[in-house]
């Protein structure tokens, strides 16, 4: 066991996965990656300043939008740089505290996004299907309330998750199957039966994960009854036009984050996993804000003006 300590505590850096092993490649990866890393810059800072700046968009619906959109920042901000950065210097070092860092904000800001979208779930249900109590069910103070909530949740989660990862020893080397630090990675470099307590942990917050679609389909279910009793067919349209995007929204976040960390072994290749973690990682961010845009008429107003 101290062989084993030894060896984990003498772990001053890991190595992150090489997207391609030619010059060229490296550099297309660089160049695709800063274009999806500058659009997702690009269409949240829109959103976030357009919400900000246009007062008829001060309502709960937009508040938990601009919300979502600095979650979606943060996430693509913890993790594509590094790996744009590699490429371009054809390196694939991280430091330990790096690793500890990308650990942290990757799991904070994807838990924040997920208690988000829950969030705004209840938001639409209560608006559709309980419309005269939606001033007093959300009101600002309640909102601020649910977003704080979401933010505070999501740390803590993070806290424990990033603490029980990095506590364990490692005796695996310190190669990571992937261009970025997460948990299901760091625990396959850990000592036999050691990592078992963040698997744990992990099964907990797959049980939490799991509440919320719950919650969030259930809701969809009353929204989609009470929208098709809505007699004018303009009416159904408006409903329809503010919950779309949202489910579609949260439809690609869970789909590729359950596949991700819960495929079974068999069918996991270092090439699967890459393309599954572009897929929840890196393309949210980057469409979220034309998802929402696309079908809403007020926040394609607020864009126009700004």
């Amino acid at each position: 066991q101290a062989k084993k300590m030894s060896n984990s505590t003498s772990i001053t850096q890991f190595l992150l996965l090489a997207f391609a092993d030619t010059r060229e490649l490296q550099l297309l990866h660089f160049g695709l990656f800063l274009g999806i890393y500058l659009a997702a810059l690009l269409g949240n800072s829109l959103i976030i300043t357009a919400i900000a700046c246009d007062h008829r968009l001060h309502i709960p619906m937009y508040f938990f939008l601009l919300n979502l959109s600095l979650v979606d920042l943060g996430s693509i901000s913890a993790t594509i740089p590094k790996s744009m950065a590699n490429s371009l210097w054809d390196t694939r070092v991280i430091s330990y505290e790096g690793c500890a860092a990308q650990l942290f904000f990757f799991f904070f800001f994807m838990s924040v996004e997920y208690f988000l979208l829950t969030v705004m779930a209840y938001d639409r249900y209560v608006a559709i299907c309980k419309p005269l109590q939606y001033g007093t069910l959300m009101g600002s103070r309640a909102c601020v309330h649910m977003a704080a909530a979401a933010w505070a949740c999501g740390f803590l989660n993070s806290l424990v998750h990033t603490a029980s990862t990095l506590s364990l020893p490692l005796c695996q080397g310190n190669a990571v199957d992937q261009f970025f630090c997460e948990i299901p990675q760091i625990l396959k470099l850990s000592c036999s039966d050691a990592y078992l307590r963040e698997v744990g942990l992990l099964v907990v917050s797959a049980c939490l994960v799991f509440w919320c679609f719950v919650f969030i389909v259930l809701s969809y279910v009353q929204i989609f009854r009470a929208v098709l009793r809505i007699p004018s067919q303009q009416g159904r349209q408006k409903a329809f036009s503010t919950c779309l995007p949202h489910l579609v929204v949260v439809s690609l976040f869970v789909s590729t984050g359950t596949f991700a960390y819960l495929k079974p072994p068999t069918i996991s290749s270092p090439f699967l996993d890459l393309v599954v973690a572009i897929l929840y990682l890196v393309v949210p961010p980057a469409v979220n804000p034309l998802i929402y845009s696309m079908r809403n008429q007020e926040l394609k107003e607020a864009l126009w003006k700004l």
